[in-house]
């Protein structure tokens, strides 16, 4: 089991919760929020609301990977995320993640203050991305999906989900570790809803501990996403609490970071959680 994750010169432990990664959206057609936090100065502002409410680290994406979501150019999503970046990297204390699969745009981040790559293509996206996380010394989630947001939701086909997943998800982590990079540096994200059924993401749900037995950092991102929404409706109140409680069952489960929206209260009720495990 994994108790540390090492992203560039910080040490993350792992041993006392699960970190909260507050996500920060600089796109106008996100699932959820999209265009909320497009103007710059608002996603500034949104940013260091999420580091005083309690966010371990800030992940900030500025092309959508939701279910049919279009590219978009290297240019746009540097315009979008380096200034927010460089910005937030001088005014919180927290590590900074980009959320990308271009080379580019991962590399200039790092300059910019990052200290995370999180790409939802496992480095495989852009041929350089081995070479950008080899050479800055940043940590890496790499994500499992198939396809591609276009064309993912079509191959959501599985034998046993669980067991597939973890099995590509190792073969990435030794391929990444066979390039140079460190497995302390490595986390891994089995994708709720990338290429997944509603059943697929309840099924990885409760099968974390296979997840977990690899050794590295196991980040989950379930916030306010469909497989949520279909039991409970669109209220944003109902979504929000179901977030919240199925955060409390993946912290539960064993998931060292949780990649969420609204980071309050998720943070309040697993202090009170460990307040009572403890």
């Amino acid at each position: 089991m994994a108790d540390r994750w090492t992203v560039r010169n910080t040490t993350l432990d792992l041993t006392r919760r699960p970190l909260l990664m507050g996500i920060l959206n600089v796109t106008p057609d996100s699932f959820s929020d999209g265009g909320q936090f497009f103007d710059r100065q608002a996603a500034i502002d949104h940013g260091q609301q999420l580091a005083a409410e309690g966010a371990d680290i800030l992940d900030i994406g500025g092309e959508s990977t939701r279910p049919g979501a279009l590219p978009v150019s290297a240019e746009e999503e540097l315009r979008r995320v380096i200034p927010v970046i460089a910005s937030l990297a001088g005014r919180v204390s927290i590590p900074i993640s980009v959320d990308t699969s271009k080379a580019i745009v991962a590399r200039e981040a790092v300059a910019a203050g990052a200290a995370i790559i999180n790409d939802v293509t496992a480095l495989r996206g852009d041929p350089g991305m081995l070479d950008v996380v080899r050479e800055t010394g940043a940590g890496v989630c790499i994500m499992h999906m198939k396809g591609t947001p276009q064309t993912m939701q079509q191959q959501a086909v599985y034998e046993d989900v669980v067991a597939e997943v973890t099995t590509v998800l190792l073969s990435r982590c030794r391929e990444l570790e066979s390039a140079g990079i460190s497995p302390d540096r490595i986390a891994i994200d089995p994708g709720l809803g990338f290429a997944k059924t509603p059943l697929h993401n309840w099924e990885i749900i409760n099968g974390l501990q296979k997840l977990r037995s690899l050794g590295y950092p196991l980040v989950i991102g379930h916030s306010r996403k469909r497989f949520i929404r279909e039991i409970v409706g669109n209220d944003p109140q109902a979504i929000l609490w179901a977030t919240v409680g199925v955060g409390l069952l993946l912290a539960a489960g064993g998931a060292d970071i949780l990649r969420i929206h609204d980071v309050r209260p998720l943070r309040e009720v697993l202090n009170l959680w460990k307040t009572r495990m403890q």
